[in-house]
């Protein structure tokens, strides 16, 4: 089952299959997620979903039951 799945701030938009580790839609879409540990304990990976939570884009993957899914970056200078 596939989902579209829009990155924000760029606007740009794939396809996603449900379980799909969410880095690797990212980078098949063009889009750069930093990363640190990749064990989800830096939190340099972390992005907002529309439903308003925060996530590790490392450990999380494309979740089932959704036909769309809009995912924000945060940019941090930092990283």
């Amino acid at each position: 089952m596939s989902i579209s799945v829009n990155f924000l701030p760029d606007d740009v938009t794939v396809e996603a299959e449900v379980g799909e580790p969410l880095l690797e839609v990212a980078s098949r879409a063009g889009v750069a997620i930093p990363t640190g540990c990749l064990m989800g304990s830096c939190h340099a990976c972390e992005v907002e979903l529309d439903d308003g939570r925060s996530i590790c884009s490392c450990i999380s993957s494309i979740p089932l039951g959704r036909s769309h899914l809009t995912v924000t970056l945060f940019s941090d200078p930092t990283w």
